[in-house]
């Protein structure tokens, strides 16, 4: 991480892991806690937009310096800006948490330290999350008189209401433990290997056909918003579309001559 702590770019891009279809995006602030401000928000926009633009990578591991992932919302900015800085800032937080749900890659998160308020809200953003066994979690905005509402918004889609809620009145700080059997993150390893964590799920994925990943992520989102028999309709329409891709006819073909995939670049 030495060449990345050297620059003053809020978002800088980890390229160490590009042969293996992984990107890994660095929040690099570590002085002002990582805060979401908006110059960090917009950096992270537009990372992802050229990760997606560029259209090769699998996964997209988004990690910070420092002892803290984000605090959430730099609230300098939020208590000094007029009304339309503090409305761009949520303009672009949220373009931010829907580009991530849009991405063609799968976005994990990659956790050390704290995440709160829009920081855990970043993390429940995210498709997976990794944290080491140090990490902590909490929505606290309620301590200081400004309810989490936005961040209450991945939380609520990813833990169980009566625990989102609790997090969200109390403004409690959970364990990585805690968030793990809530549902907020996918795994907890020892304190300080969430990086290798992280990489190690993201080449499980990458291990994968692309195009299978892309339209899988992309339907599993879209058939939450269903009932269960628009979603079994929806599904079985997208399997009967997807048994005539490239990718599913080789999987098939080596599943049946007991041989790896050949996947197509």
């Amino acid at each position: 991480m030495d060449e990345l702590s050297a620059t003053e770019a809020p978002v800088v891009r980890d390229t160490r892991y590009r042969d293996w279809d992984i990107e890994r995006l660095v929040l690099s602030q570590p002085a002002r806690r990582n805060a979401l401000s908006r110059s960090l928000l917009e950096a992270l926009d537009r990372e992802l937009e050229t990760v997606e633009r560029e259209d090769r990578a699998k996964a997209v591991i988004l990690a910070a310096e420092g002892p803290v992932f984000s605090a959430g919302h730099d609230l300098n900015e939020l208590r000094c800006g007029r009304e339309e800085d503090v409305r761009a800032v949520f303009a672009i937080a949220a373009s931010v948490m829907t580009r991530i749900r849009n991405l063609s890659a799968i976005v994990i998160a990659e956790v050390e330290g704290v995440a709160t308020a829009a920081g855990c809200q970043l993390v429940a953003a995210a498709d997976l999350a990794v944290a080491g066994r140090g990490a902590r979690f909490a929505t606290p905005g309620v301590k200081i008189g400004y309810f989490c509402t936005t961040p209450a918004v991945a939380l609520s889609r990813n833990v169980g209401r009566k625990k989102a809620l609790e997090m969200l009145v109390t403004g409690d700080f959970i364990s990585a433990d805690e968030a793990l059997s809530q549902g907020l993150i996918n795994q907890v390893v020892p304190e300080g290997e969430a990086e290798a964590g992280a990489v190690a799920l993201g080449r499980k994925i990458a291990a994968h056909a692309r195009p299978t990943l892309v339209a899988g992520k992309r339907d599993f989102y879209r058939q939450l918003l269903l009932s269960d028999e628009e979603a079994l309709e929806f599904a079985g329409r997208a399997m009967v579309r997807n048994v005539a891709r490239p990718e599913a006819r080789e999987g098939m073909s080596a599943f049946l001559e007991r041989r790896p995939p050949v996947w197509p670049r």
